[in-house]
């Protein structure tokens, strides 16, 4: 009988192990490498002999790309891009009925296998995507993405009236005209009235400090002394045209927020809420409007209330306007997660841990350009003076590892309620900020004992006021019988 190598048999049963394929989950799938000017299209080997193609990026070669897939029975369809360029190809084979399966380019980087041509890449991205091995990027449905294109739009515009604004103010400094050190706001009723009038033509400061406003805290002395300025026939040309296109952008913040309005009436409503609940949060957006500038000119929180069925003031730190700049990156089916931390995980908000070799080489939060992140951490930020229990605990945070990592801990716990409300249309519960401060204290307390008991020392605690007073009183008593 010939001997067996023990050690060479185990190795050959870990080949045999590791020699088995991948099972393929979906046969029926396809990969399409998007580019400017050209799609290369990939389906399975055993449809054609020629199962690779070259496209171009014209509206007719998107349907023909269409038409090739369906006339094979391609039933799955994934594709890499960057840009926007995916997105008619997307919006056509999605409208036929195929699935469609948008891949990070970073993930599919990341898996090597072939040398980097398209013609490869899109087979390579074929046979990743049939074993499985490829995830799809987030999407909002039709109607979502939409609304969500004119409110991103409307955040542009806000930014370029922003710098409308400087543009404004530099005209009037290199005039050396100070209006914004004695206004508040140059865009304000006395900012306008003033810079309307230096426009048509009044040079005398002491008329234009009358133009002031009764709110104004400057006098018109100051006011006029800082209008005292050399009046530039350029400069009143610049301040000129970027007053127009400050007035333009204003027109087109209106003319967006009617039609975001527009399309929000079209959503599924959860709730209708009463009439006097309507018309009490309209007034309270007219006196917010008169605050805040940019916000819509339309009540948000009255239609964010209706559309997921919970009243979005509840939630500190996040404004009406806020969540449905949230739910406008998000969708309102929060189902697509299957945990409040997947769902913070796909923001950025959680720790990534990164451990070599038992070291711990940091746990930073992945890079992430998740604008529903940006704006949980604008609301994390609003709660530095907050009261509450997260104002509370944004403070701790902060203490102990800085503003940065406290404005994540907070912007993630703001997540995790935000997800857990909308999904389960629960309305918020306030923690009270007393007892949670008291088991902040006891939680300290146990770690304090842990560690002493650790280093071989026991922990007690000091005797109270109350206490030392009757240990006083006591040794005074001792004292006097002595």
């Amino acid at each position: 009988m010939p001997k067996t190598n023990v050690k060479n048999q185990g190795f050959q049963d870990r080949n045999v192990r590791f020699r088995k394929k991948l099972e393929m989950i979906n046969p029926d799938a396809s990969f399409i490498d998007v580019g400017s000017f050209e799609h290369w299209v990939c389906i399975p080997e055993n449809r054609t002999d020629k199962n690779v193609r070259q496209f171009g990026a014209v509206t007719s070669n998107l349907y023909e790309i269409r038409d090739w897939l369906l006339s094979y029975k391609i039933c799955s369809v994934a594709m890499e891009s960057t840009g926007i360029y995916w997105i008619a190809l997307y919006e056509i084979l999605e409208a036929a009925g195929l699935e469609v399966c948008l891949v990070n380019a970073r993930d599919l980087k990341s898996v090597k296998g072939r040398p980097k041509t398209d013609k490869l890449d899109c087979q390579w991205g074929q046979r990743l995507y049939s074993y499985g091995l490829l995830k799809a990027s987030f999407r909002p449905p039709k109607e979502i993405c939409e609304i969500r294109s004119l409110w991103r739009m409307r955040g542009q515009l806000v930014q370029e009236a922003s710098r409308t604004i400087q543009r404004m103010q530099k005209a009037l400094h290199e005039m050396n005209v100070l209006l914004p050190k004695v206004v508040s706001d140059i865009t304000g009723k006395t900012g306008m009235l003033i810079i309307k009038s230096i426009l048509s033509g009044e040079r005398d400061p002491v008329k234009l400090a009358q133009l002031k406003d009764r709110r104004v805290r400057a006098n018109e002395e100051e006011i006029a002394e800082a209008l005292r300025g050399d009046y530039r026939t350029d400069q009143v040309y610049l301040l000129s045209k970027a007053v127009e296109h400050y007035e333009f952008m204003q027109k087109q913040l209106t003319d967006f927020d009617s039609e975001v309005k527009r399309n929000l009436d079209k959503l599924d409503k959860r709730t209708e809420i009463k009439e006097a609940t309507r018309n009490a949060n309209a007034k309270e957006h007219r006196k917010y409007k008169k605050r805040y500038a940019n916000a819509p000119s339309f009540d948000s929180r009255s239609m964010v209330h209706e559309v997921i069925g919970i009243d979005p003031a509840c939630i500190p730190g996040l404004s009406s306007t806020l969540i449905l700049g949230i739910l406008l990156e998000t969708g309102l089916d929060l189902s697509k997660w299957a945990s409040k931390k997947h769902f913070s995980s796909w923001m950025g908000l959680c720790p990534n841990p990164n451990i070599s070799a038992g070291k711990d080489l940091g746990t930073r939060t992945k890079k992430c350009a998740n604008r529903a992140a940006r704006h949980f951490r604008i609301g994390a930020m609003s709660l530095t003076k907050s009261h509450c229990y997260l104002g509370d605990f944004y403070r701790r945070m902060r203490a102990h590892h800085g503003g940065a990592h406290a404005i994540t801990a907070t912007a993630h716990k703001l997540a995790a309620i935000f997800y857990t409300l909308v999904k389960n249309g629960e309305s918020y519960k306030e923690i009270d900020p007393i007892e949670y401060k008291k088991a902040i204290k006891e939680l300290r307390i146990e770690q304090l004992k842990k560690r002493a008991t650790k280093l071989g020392f026991e922990l007690k605690p000091l005797p109270s006021k109350v206490e030392k007073m009757l240990a006083t009183l006591e040794n005074q008593a001792e004292v006097a019988e002595v």
